[in-house]
């Protein structure tokens, strides 16, 4: 809920839908999650989300998206 609502507010859009359909992790200082979600029947998004390490405390941060992805398009590092 918390990446859906800075990706609205970035993209000044509401997502009646916004199911993960698959992902990829990258371990950084934290960990990256490349995440591809279905936003309506034949839209969706890629997003990079940034979890920092544990005793940092921070929330979930969209730190990058990419729109106007298909199903078939792959989940790339971006």
């Amino acid at each position: 809920p918390k990446v859906k609502a800075q990706l609205e507010e970035r993209e000044n859009k509401k997502y009646a839908t916004f199911k993960a359909v698959e992902f990829r992790s990258q371990v950084v200082a934290g960990r990256n999650y490349f995440i591809k979600v279905q936003v309506d029947d034949d839209e969706f998004v890629h997003l990079r989300v940034f979890q920092s390490l544990p005793h940092e405390n921070k929330p979930l941060a969209l730190s990058s998206y990419q729109t106007n992805k298909a199903r078939h398009d792959e989940l790339a590092y971006f």
